[in-house]
C-alpha cells in the first residue's frame, strides 16, 4: 500500500527512533473510504538520559493535525510503556505490532512481532467482548444507524473470535470475512469504502444486525472457554531484555 507523503512525513518530525510505525484503524481494518483519517501508531524509544534523569521525556506522543486537507493522528508509546501493554489483555497494541500496513519496521520490528506471539492469552477475549459490546452501544443509539461503527462491530467480534481460536491476530475485515462468510459483509464494506464516513443505514437492517450481533457475541465467548491458549504471556523475559538493548543503545545520529 502506498502511503501519501504527508503520513511518512509526520512520522519523520518526531525526535525518537522508533521501533515500529504502523497504520491502524479504517485502513487496516480493510473498510476506509476516501476520507478516513490516517491512524499511525506506534512504539519510540527515549534515550536513557531522558529515563533515569530529572527531565523525562514524553511517554506518550500524541499529535492531531490536518494537512491539505488529510486528518493524521499519531500516537507513539515509549518501549517501557509498550511493552508493559503487551502483557496486558490488550489486543489493540497487539493489532499494532502485526499491522501488515508497516511505515517504519526492521529487524528491532521483526523481533518485537516474535516475542508479542507469546503475549497472546485466552484472556484477550475480554478486551474483544467489552470493546464489542462498547462499539454495539455507539451504533445502537445513532439515528439514523451509520455503517461505520456496525463495521467496527464486526471487526471486533470476528477479530476476537479468530485470535481466540488459532492464536493469530489478524485484525482486517475482509481477510476475516474469508473464513467467517458473513454475506452482508461485502456490502457493508463496499458501501462504507465509496461513500463518506457518515454513511447510513435503513432501519428496516437494524433487527438482522441485532440477531447477527448477539449470535457473533455468543461465539466469542464460546471461543473464550474453549480455547487451548495459554493463562498467561510467556515474553516478560524477552522484553525486558529487548528493552534493556534499546535503552542503552548509543543514539542515532
Amino acid at each position: 500500500m502506498n502511503f501519501p507523503d504527508l503520513v511518512t512525513r509526520v512520522v519523520g518530525e518526531q525526535p525518537y527512533p522508533f521501533v515500529f510505525v504502523t497504520i491502524s484503524g479504517a485502513h487496516l481494518y480493510g473498510f476506509a473510504s476516501p476520507d478516513s483519517d490516517y491512524d499511525i501508531r506506534g512504539c519510540h524509544v527515549l534515550p536513557a538520559r531522558e529515563v533515569v534523569g530529572l527531565r523525562k521525556g514524553p511517554e506518550t506522543i500524541d499529535v492531531s493535525d490536518v494537512r491539505e486537507g488529510l486528518e493524521l493522528d499519531l500516537v507513539s508509546h515509549d518501549a517501557e510503556k509498550f511493552f508493559g501493554m503487551m502483557l496486558k489483555k490488550n489486543g489493540y497494541v497487539l493489532e499494532q505490532v502485526f499491522s501488515p500496513l508497516v511505515l517504519h519496521g526492521g529487524e528491532d520490528h521483526d523481533r518485537l512481532k516474535e516475542i508479542a506471539r507469546r503475549c497472546v492469552t485466552r484472556h484477550h477475549a475480554h478486551h474483544y467482548l467489552g470493546f464489542a459490546r462498547n462499539q454495539w452501544d455507539l451504533f445502537a443509539k445513532e439515528t439514523p444507524p451509520r455503517i461505520k461503527p456496525l463495521l467496527y462491530v464486526y471487526r471486533v467480534i470476528l477479530t476476537g473470535i479468530h485470535l481466540l481460536r488459532s492464536g493469530e491476530v489478524e485484525a482486517d475485515l475482509t481477510v476475516l470475512n474469508e473464513s467467517f462468510r458473513l454475506s452482508f459483509i461485502a456490502d457493508l464494506v463496499a458501501r462504507k469504502r465509496e461513500g463518506a464516513e457518515k454513511s447510513t443505514l435503513d432501519d428496516a437492517d437494524l433487527a438482522l444486525h441485532r440477531r447477527e450481533y448477539d449470535r457473533l457475541m455468543t461465539d466469542l465467548e464460546e471461543a473464550r472457554i474453549r480455547s487451548t491458549l495459554p493463562e498467561e504471556p510467556s515474553a516478560r523475559g524477552d522484553l525486558h531484555d529487548l528493552l534493556v538493548e534499546l535503552r542503552l543503545r548509543p543514539a542515532r545520529c
